[in-house]
């Protein structure tokens, strides 16, 4: 037996690891599973190598959980370590890496301490934070003098112990020995999902305990004639080991991406729309799999489904800062070597690596969405109200984006057909320019309670967009800044929409100014003035008594407000205003004028501006009821 102290200066070196080496501990599971999958991909390597020639067998890592012990066991049958290796690689490099981290850990601020962790080799040093005691017991895969069984034991002092030991496997078994404080580590769910999370596409087998699966028995049937099958226990595999990503993307098949999504995400029910396979290997390592999801209006719920890895190691499914903000509403695989374990998300998002591979990624889902819109402009107009919020999100947040997308972004009409803005600007810059020959695209935000204003406009010969998206307020106001002020947004039932409308100024008006002069008063006598500012026009015969029109950069600023926008920082509770248009040609007014009785006056006023609000979604609660009487009354 060789009993020794490890060479530390450090005084409390463990109580350090256990707090503060990983802000999770739960990390430690994956640290050393990982050890163990590259203590395995060694010996694979030798052996390819000619180096090793015996039988690998099976390689499969080992979990094991024994809750009457308290004990949590990783045994992987890779290449061991010899009695030196332990003193070397566990006594002298790991714990010197372990006090040098410490070291520099108490010279740092608390956010600098989590970007230090990556620079140092302290995975099989995790084991600490959970255990009150380790033991690693290996068996080296040379042959020949030196090469006994050896077992180290530490209970999280500086003491060790290093004894022979008689195994015939060759590989390593790290035994932890949990604490009372880390107990949650011998619930054999808490281990299971820790391991689906973590290890769920390591290239080595992994198996933990047994689980039951009902088999098919060959050539019987059961008593009703159908195939007979029976529950059978067997071990039960953690990881896919060839994960979709690692194959060429000419080897796979649409099934395969259909399948693997399920496999990513089994409580997801809808298909994804389409995919991009990321295959490069220069200036950076990348492979990976992005799944375009059918967006939700919640964007928040799509968030965080990307999985980021490192060599099949999984890293962190948080990508927000990591890759562009809109590419976080995708989801799938990231995998590279080239992203550091063990580090903060602030560092990752410094990382030089990481932002190659960021931009890499956006000007790969720039060339798919181009790709797709050459190839096959009838099944991408299909998909666009599925993609549009994702695409906008990328225009508005993006420049670089901005720029692919205008090639590819589509305009949609309420008669359902679309255009890019190229092809759009083209159809409208004949009809719907305004006095100061400034292009005006006229859209609707909801096409049912503007209808009557839509209508309006349609017969007048413009064209009028929908723009009823979660984004498309914040995309109006990036797209007009592009457009440098020559051209602007109104809403269909906007203020500035006059300066547009034709109005009949070949048809004299039916009021002259004296008669407007009086209706005005009657009008402002029976409904509240201080919500609206009266105006009347000489228009069409046919067209409604009252339009509500909304002042366009009041209301927008409104909408941006309830968004959560900017507006709110600087309008405070905006109030609800607009304008109220009265048709001077419309007979109703002429029937109000000429009516003798007070009375009845103010019900016809209070009639046509109640239809006006009820136009608008604007009629509630007391009102609403009142109208519905009053409208009874007037039929009767």
């Amino acid at each position: 037996m060789q009993k020794g102290k490890i060479n530390v200066q450090t005084e409390n070196i463990f109580p350090i690891i256990k707090k503060f080496l990983y802000s999770d501990h739960e990390i430690f599971l994956r640290e050393i599973i990982s050890n163990a999958v590259d203590a395995t991909q060694k010996l694979k390597t030798l052996a390819s190598l000619g180096k090793f020639k015996d039988e690998l067998g099976d390689l499969s890592i080992q979990v094991i959980l024994d809750k009457k012990a308290k004990t949590l066991t990783i045994r992987d049958r890779g290449i061991g370590m010899t009695a030196e290796e332990v003193d070397k690689y566990i006594n002298e490099i790991a714990f010197s890496s372990a006090e040098e981290f410490v070291k520099k850990f108490k010279t740092k601020s608390e956010a600098e301490r989590n970007n230090i962790i990556g620079h140092f080799g302290l995975g099989f040093y995790s084991s600490f934070m959970v255990s009150e005691k380790v033991e690693l017991l290996t068996k080296t895969y040379k042959k020949g003098g030196a090469t006994k069984a050896m077992k180290w034991e530490c209970d999280g002092s500086p003491n060790y112990t290093l004894t022979e030991l008689d195994k015939k496997d060759r590989g390593t078994e790290i035994i932890m020995h949990i604490e009372d404080d880390a107990k949650e580590f011998l619930d054999e769910q808490r281990i299971l999902s820790l391991l689906k999370k973590y290890s769920k596409f390591l290239p080595v087998p992994i198996q933990f305990g047994m689980e039951k699966i009902s088999e098919k028995v060959e050539g019987e049937k059961d008593k009703d004639g159908n195939d007979k099958f029976i529950d059978v226990e067997k071990p039960r595999m953690i990881n896919n080991t060839d994960p979709l990503w690692k194959k060429a993307p000419a080897d796979c098949k649409d099934e395969e991406y259909k399948e693997f999504y399920r496999e990513l995400y089994p409580m997801t029910f809808d298909e994804p729309l389409f995919h991009i396979h990321l295959n490069v290997d220069y200036p950076f390592n990348l492979t990976g799999i992005l799944y375009f999801p059918k967006v939700k209006k919640n964007l928040e719920v799509q968030k965080d489904k990307i999985q980021l890895y490192s060599n099949q190691v999984f890293v962190t499914d948080s990508v927000e800062g990591i890759v562009p903000e809109f590419l976080t509403l995708l989801h799938g695989v990231i995998d590279s070597p080239d992203i550091p374990l063990n580090v903060s998300r602030s560092y990752l998002q410094s990382d030089s690596n990481v932002k190659k591979i960021s931009s890499y990624i956006m000007r790969k889902v720039a060339d798919k969405l181009e790709e797709l819109f050459k190839k096959d402009r009838e099944s991408f107009e299909q998909k666009w109200d599925d993609i549009k919020v994702f695409i906008q999100y990328g225009m508005i947040s993006e420049t670089k984006f901005y720029e692919r997308a205008e090639k590819f972004n589509l305009f949609k009409n309420v008669d359902g057909k679309y255009f890019t803005p190229e092809e759009y600007k083209k159809h409208i810059e004949e009809n719907q320019k305004d006095k100061e020959n400034k292009l005006n695209y006229i859209y609707t935000n909801d096409k049912d309670d503007q209808h009557a204003f839509i209508q309006s406009a349609k017969e007048r010969g413009y064209d009028v967009l929908l723009m009823d998206g979660v984004l498309d307020n914040h995309f109006i106001n990036a797209f007009e800044q592009k457009l440098g002020g020559d051209a602007f947004f109104k809403r269909v039932d906007s203020d500035t929409i006059e300066n547009l409308i034709k109005k009949e100024d070949d048809q004299p008006s039916k009021l002259d100014d004296k008669q407007k002069e009086e209706l005005k008063t009657t009008i402002e006598r029976t409904i509240d003035a201080k919500t609206f500012t009266l105006s009347f026009e000489n228009l069409s015969e046919t067209d409604l008594p009252f339009t509500i029109i909304r002042p366009e950069f009041m209301r927008r600023m409104k909408d941006m407000q309830q968004m959560g926008g900017g507006g709110g920082m600087f309008m405070g509770d905006m109030p609800e205003q607009f304008n109220l248009v009265g048709n001077a040609n419309n007979s109703i007014f002429t029937q109000i004028l000429e009516e003798e009785d007070e009375a009845n006056q103010d019900k016809l006023v209070k009639q046509v501006y109640d239809l006006a609000l009820l136009s608008q979604n604007l009629l509630k609660g007391e009102a609403l009821t009142d109208f519905i009487k009053r409208s009874v009354e007037i039929i009767k």
